[in-house]
């Protein structure tokens, strides 16, 4: 049940956020807009709230639980960068607004983008082990909730390697295509 509504809040949303931006650009409502915009925080609560009620209720705790958690922390770290650059890319299609312009794939700019990368991670890691650390204790069974644990730890290593390949490009930074 909890990868299905993992899923369905991963489509809701993005359901909200195209809705939102349909609205402004579209539709030309800006109130409307703003509301459904605003309800992309909703899922996450949303997805908490049953993650937690179903382990309450008995349930041992999987990965996918532990990815609940990893998902409610990506979604706060990234959401509001993930819903500028989807802003960005609705308005030069549908509105003639500019055209989205990416990060430097080379040089200190690339390194500097890439240890923020790094911070957004590192921010969501935070919140996400929170939430898996508070289950834990809430729930308060360690055989019901070994699966967090070992979550816990994967995503921490994952974070470590970030960490090394997000700065080895400030002391190795990739050089311009036409200076090689």
């Amino acid at each position: 049940m909890i990868v299905w509504l993992i899923i369905a809040c991963e489509i809701g949303f993005w359901v909200f956020v195209i809705a939102g931006l349909f609205s402004r650009y579209i539709l030309k409502k800006k109130q409307l807009s703003k509301f459904l915009l605003i309800c992309t925080p909703i899922v996450d609560i949303v997805l908490l709230i049953v993650t937690f009620i179903d382990l309450k209720n008995g349930a041992v705790a999987s990965t996918v639980h532990g990815i609940a958690a990893i998902y409610i922390g990506v979604s706060i770290a990234f959401g509001h960068r993930m819903i500028a650059w989807a802003d960005k890319q609705f308005s030069y299609y549908f509105a003639g607004g500019k055209k989205p312009v990416g990060g430097k794939k080379y040089g200190a700019e690339h390194a500097k983008l890439e240890r923020s990368g790094w911070i957004r991670h590192f921010l969501a890691w935070s919140i996400g082990s929170v939430i898996l650390i508070a289950i834990i204790l809430l729930i308060d069974n360690t055989r019901q909730t070994e699966a967090l644990i070992g979550t816990l730890k994967f995503w921490s290593l994952i974070l470590a390697i970030d960490f090394l390949i997000s700065f080895s490009y400030t002391i190795f930074p990739r050089k311009a295509p036409n200076s090689i």
